[in-house]
């Protein structure tokens, strides 16, 4: 079937290969869209920007334009010359460049995509054949992770084995990178994009891009982009009023423009525009080999009203933008089909159902969803003084109420350290060994907690500032010993996450966590279970997330027998205060035989030292009862973990 019939309907998910430039034999080839344009030229650097030397003609109703220049060659620079609805000429960027000028340049430039011999092929047949899993996920700004001592940015293959063997160090199993779709404002971030199927020059060519996801898919790291189909800047030289009319954008000035952000916002009810975005997303998977796509300001897409007064409402009287919800259907059914396993995760922070259930089955088809309900409980609860916290203590719980109704990601991103919320840490109340004492613990809480995970850079490092753009992370911190202590703490629960399936083997349901301790307020003491599909594998999780501390506190716990500790963020390793005595990870703890007491000890029990080894305490021993009562002290503003040994 014709290419451009499928573009106009919506249909062509690898419309880059028609349309934009492509190098021939004797020059290069030329088509855009442009369906209003009364005249299309092509013009670069192989006519000396005369304007209107190459003419593109018009193909049949489709919209199109085509044309070749002879004797064009890679890495020239090029723009069209669009001669608008309104009569203006306007130079423009190739919407389907497949490499740009470096800002402040803004034009595009020729260049063959077969560029680069992948080495990855392993990694893609072990993604093609499972999920990836556990995720723990680092989250990059790419500028601004690391950079030359006079302030200059690597580029995409040097930064490539450095970032990749601190990942593999520190235990994460993913890299998410804020946007490298071209854009030229550097304080946007990437969120306002020009060039949906061009990586930022900024860090080098395509294919240096290609060699970084490379280098870190053989370290056996999955790679995300961030991607934003939602809104676009108003830039002249980019897509905005491209053909001299909206056509990128909606028409209706009530929904063409995002106010807050400045931004226009695609109209998902044109046929094209979804065949430009589905082919966006699907070259950066199939050409780059990414492993999945984190899909921007979601909300923003579904909701009439976001950001606007509230007063639009869709053709049956609701709130919802249909044609952007058929849209992510038709982006989630068409990507994951074609490529098993792949991530396709929203940032979207409503209520919205059934973000991540399958088109099929009535949802969008996300693989996963950001819980920002999540992140802020947890935040609010975390920077409350500690005497507060009693007030507060379900806000903490909440998230178990609705934590498996999707599949989520939780996330402490960059957006949580910018505009004046401080650093993570400086949320923390108290002095600085507090701070440190409840990060710690905050972390832990994450760790265990069900869904997959999600770090900004720099976190690890425990920074006082907040995130800045323009210069890289805070290296020199590591030099002090309570920053370096955050950093092996971190490093420590990574490694952890990924050999204990209990804490990420069931996910989804109720039969992977139980609360063993939720509603111990007055102590602001918080206890679950988690669980692997095997019954004897078993964690407790343990918080106290005050400054008290007790010399023993009695739980429940589901299976009787012996335990040991595998983490307490309260050692002097982590600038923890040696509550249990020094080293305590690795020392047993066994269950007692009364499943009657719990909570904090009377007198005369926190008198009584730490349990020793196991011993058998009656001749049944071996029969393991259901359930058992651990009795143990809990050091001041720690988590601690306790693995069943069977």
């Amino acid at each position: 079937m014709n290419d451009l019939y499928l573009f106009n309907n919506g249909l062509n998910y690898q419309s880059y290969r028609c349309l934009g430039s492509r190098l021939t034999e004797h020059g290069a080839d030329f088509a855009v869209w442009a369906p209003h344009a009364q005249a299309v030229y092509v013009t670069g650097d192989f006519d000396d920007w005369s304007g209107q030397q190459y003419a593109l003609r018009p193909q049949g109703s489709t919209g199109v334009w085509q044309g070749s220049v002879p004797g064009a060659k890679v890495w020239q620079r090029y723009k069209y010359a669009v001669k608008g609805a309104d009569g203006s000429m306007v130079l423009k960027m190739d919407p389907m460049a497949r490499h740009q000028e470096t800002r402040p340049g803004t034009a595009s430039i020729l260049y063959n995509p077969e560029d680069y011999t992948w080495q990855d092929q392993a990694w893609l047949d072990r993604r093609n054949q499972q999920a990836i899993e556990p995720l723990n996920i680092y989250e990059v700004h790419l500028g601004s992770w690391r950079r030359y001592p006079d302030g200059s940015c690597y580029n995409y293959q040097a930064i490539a084995p450095q970032l990749a063997e601190y990942c593999v160090d520190m235990g994460y199993t993913a890299v998410e990178l804020m946007p490298l779709t071209e854009y030229p404002l550097d304080d946007s971030w990437g969120y306002q994009v020009t060039g949906y199927f061009s990586p930022t020059s900024r860090y080098g060519t395509p294919a240096d891009f290609k060699a970084m996801i490379d280098c870190l898919h053989q370290h056996g790291l999955a790679v995300i982009l961030d991607w934003v189909p939602a809104h676009f800047p108003k830039d002249q030289f980019a897509l905005a009023c491209f053909d001299g009319s909206p056509q990128y954008e909606y028409a209706d000035p009530d929904l063409a423009e995002h106010k807050d952000w400045g931004t226009l916002v695609f109209d998902y009810n044109k046929m094209e525009v979804r065949s430009f975005l589905i082919s966006s997303a699907w070259l950066w998977i199939a050409e780059f080999h990414l492993d999945g796509l984190r899909v921007d300001a979601v909300s923003s897409m579904i909701y009439l009203n976001y950001g606007r007064d509230g007063s639009l409402r869709n053709r049956l009287g609701g709130l919802e933008n249909l044609e952007a919800l058929d849209f992510l259907k038709t982006l989630n059914s068409v990507l994951r089909r074609a490529f098993p396993n792949i991530l396709m995760i929203a940032e979207e922070s409503s209520d919205f159902p059934d973000v991540t259930v399958s088109p099929e089955q009535g949802g969008l088809g996300f693989s996963h969803k950001w819980n920002m309900g999540w992140m802020h409980d947890t935040l609010d609860y975390m920077s409350l003084d500690y005497i507060y916290r009693r007030d507060h203590h379900h806000q903490l719980t909440f998230s178990m109420t609705y934590a498996f109704r999707e599949h989520y990601i939780l996330p402490f991103s960059h957006d949580e350290v910018v505009h004046g919320k401080l650093s993570l840490l400086n949320r923390m109340p108290g002095d600085l060994w507090r701070k440190f004492a409840c990060y710690r613990a905050m972390l832990t809480y994450q760790i265990t907690h069900p869904g997959a995970k999600l770090n900004f850079m720099g976190y690890e490092l425990g920074e006082f500032i907040e995130w800045r753009y323009y210069e890289e992370l805070e290296w020199f911190m590591l030099s002090y010993p309570r920053h370096q202590q955050t950093q092996n703490y971190v490093r420590r629960i990574n490694h952890l996450y990924k050999a204990q399936t209990a804490l990420w083997e069931i996910d989804e349901s109720w039969a992977g966590f139980e609360w063993l301790q939720a509603d111990d307020a007055d102590n602001s003491v918080y206890i679950y279970a988690r669980k692997g599909r095997q019954a004897e594998n078993l964690l407790i999780c343990i918080f106290n997330l005050t400054p008290k501390s007790f010399p023993e506190y009695a739980f429940k716990v589901p299976q009787n027998g012996r335990y040991r500790i595998i983490l307490n963020s309260d050692e002097s390793r982590y600038g923890g205060s040696d509550y249990l005595g020094a080293e305590s990870e690795g020392r047993l703890l066994t269950t007692a035989i009364s499943l009657t007491e719990s909570g904090p000890a009377t007198d005369q029990a926190r008198r009584q030292p730490l349990p020793g080894p196991a011993t058998k305490t009656r001749p049944d021993a071996d029969r393991k009862p259901a359930g058992g009562l651990i009795k143990m002290p809990l050091p001041p503003l720690a988590a601690v973990l306790l693995q069943f040994i069977p």
